[in-house]
C-alpha cells in the first residue's frame, strides 16, 4: 500500500512540475522516474594506490613552475587529479636530490645492514658449535676404536700422512 502511495505521489509531482527544469539540466520528469525506479547503488571496486614515476613528477613540477596566472596551478591539479600536497612533497624531494629524491621508494621498515650481519654471525656461530659437537663425537668414537683394537690385539694401520711425519 505504501509503494502505491509513493508512486501516485511521484506521478502527481511530475504532472505538477511538467516542463520545469532543474539547475542540473535534468528535467523533472526524468528525476521523478529515477526516484521511483531507484538509482544504481552498486558499490564501486576498491581503488589502488597510485604510483608516480620520477619523470612524471618532474614534468608536473615543470608545468607547475611555468604557471603564472591565477588559477593555473589549480587547473593543472584538477586535470591531473592531484593535490597541492603532492606538489609540496615533490618539490622537497627535488631539492633534496633531483631524480634520486623523486624515485618511488618501497614502503615499510628499511633493511639494516648491521642487523643482517649480526644475524649471519649468529648463524655461523650456531653452525660452528654444531660442528664442534660432531668433532667431539668423532674423536670419542676413534678413541673407543683404538681401545677396542688394543684389547683385542688388532694392530691399527696408520694413515699414510702420519707415516711421513
Amino acid at each position: 500500500m505504501v509503494d502505491r502511495l509513493k508512486k501516485t505521489d511521484s506521478v502527481a509531482l511530475v504532472e505538477e512540475m511538467d516542463g520545469a527544469r532543474r539547475a542540473t539540466g535534468i528535467s523533472s520528469t526524468k528525476a521523478a522516474t529515477e526516484t521511483t525506479t531507484g538509482a544504481d547503488s552498486e558499490v564501486l571496486e576498491k581503488g589502488s594506490r597510485r604510483r608516480f614515476t620520477a619523470k612524471y613528477k618532474l614534468r608536473i613540477l615543470e608545468e607547475g613552475d611555468a604557471c603564472t596566472g591565477p588559477g593555473q596551478i589549480g587547473a593543472l591539479l584538477r586535470r591531473e587529479g592531484l593535490y597541492s600536497s603532492h606538489l609540496t612533497t615533490w618539490r622537497r624531494q627535488r631539492e633534496a636530490g633531483a631524480l634520486a629524491g623523486l624515485a618511488v621508494r618501497k614502503r615499510g621498515r628499511k633493511a639494516n645492514l648491521q642487523d643482517r650481519q649480526i644475524q649471519r654471525m649468529a648463524e655461523l656461530e650456531r653452525e660452528n658449535e654444531r660442528l664442534r659437537h660432531r668433532l667431539a663425537q668423532a674423536e670419542t668414537i676413534i678413541d673407543v676404536q683404538k681401545k677396542v683394537s688394543s684389547l683385542l690385539g688388532i694392530p691399527l694401520s696408520r694413515p699414510e700422512t702420519d707415516e711421513n711425519e
